[in-house]
């Protein structure tokens, strides 16, 4: 039997706030390449680098590779993989298109969705509470995109969706955590997005300066970095206590797109935001509550 890692709920939080800050500057800089190459063409790389990472952590795990590669759920493995890499690829277009900033405020809702598609998906009730704060989130959301009261772009649409393909990556995940440890689930999705992607990151193929190529291994390398900080983050203390604190992702977000990109943060964002994270952050309160009485 494999000793579990003695629960440090501080350090836990502190890996956590480091995974949000290192996926801030990598969103910042997939955002940088991407308007400079076409987004094809840098998540394919971007997930040739998960690739090797996942199967170099995999072949430390008892069994290695060998004993990963043959999941409980393989067909969910591939689908949750394919959700993912396409909601990657619209994530950054979203940057692109909109900033970071306004990308992130309506990508935060994605706890939202999660609680609400986690009853016809995992079989889970969701209480009356929960379901008003779902409600809340996303009239933030609605203050944040104004329909009806300014010009509405059809590319504001696009974090929303992003976010719902988000939760229903980490519904399947937390499915497929039924039949499939953690570094199974981590290889096939290295492996698959990977597969899925590299047809048109080759098609859509261009020429990349020397100064961006090293802002693509910078890029490749936080997203290892931040992966490894998240999983020891959920190795050391309870997915519950640390969650929260993966929100503060917006907040080191905001810093970057107003200091770095010139963006510029509108009083409807900070309202809509500010009503999406409380919203957000009700329902993983409540969630915790009642994984803890179901476990009492």
């Amino acid at each position: 039997m494999i000793a579990q890692a003695k629960q440090n709920t501080g350090l836990g939080i502190l890996l956590m706030s480091a995974t949000a800050l290192v996926f801030a500057l990598q969103d910042g800089i997939s955002r940088h390449l991407s308007a400079e190459y076409n987004v094809y063409m840098v998540v394919a790389v971007r997930f040739w680098f998960f690739a090797l990472f996942a199967l170099a952590l995999a072949s430390r795990l008892p069994g290695g590779i060998a004993a990963h590669l043959r999941p409980r759920y393989p067909l969910l493995q591939v689908t949750r993989a394919v959700v993912l890499v396409v909601e990657v690829v619209i994530m950054i277009l979203a940057f692109v298109q909109l900033g970071l900033i306004n990308t992130h405020a309506v990508f935060v809702c994605y706890p939202l969705f999660v609680a609400a598609l986690s009853g016809p998906v995992l079989g889970e009730k969701v209480g009356w509470r929960r379901w008003l704060a779902i409600g809340v989130g996303f009239v933030g959301v609605l203050v944040i995109l104004q329909p009806g009261v300014s010009v509405f772009s059809p590319w504001a649409i696009v974090p929303l969706i992003s976010a719902l393909m988000f939760a229903l990556y980490a519904l399947l995940t937390r499915y497929v955590a039924q039949g499939d440890s953690a570094g199974t689930s981590f290889l096939w999705t290295g492996c698959i997005c990977a597969i899925a992607i590299t047809p048109l990151g080759l098609w859509f193929w261009e020429p990349m300066t020397l100064p961006d190529w090293g802002w693509m291994v910078t890029l490749c390398l936080t997203a290892a970095g931040a992966h490894y900080m998240m999983i020891k983050a959920y190795e050391v203390a309870e997915a519950s206590d640390v969650q929260p604190f993966a929100l503060l992702q917006l907040v080191f977000i905001a810093i970057l797109g107003l200091t770095v990109f010139d963006e510029e943060l509108k009083s409807n964002v900070v309202i809509g935001a500010a009503l999406v994270m409380g919203a957000a952050l009700f329902t993983l309160l409540r969630a915790r509550i009642a994984a803890r009485r179901a476990n009492a």
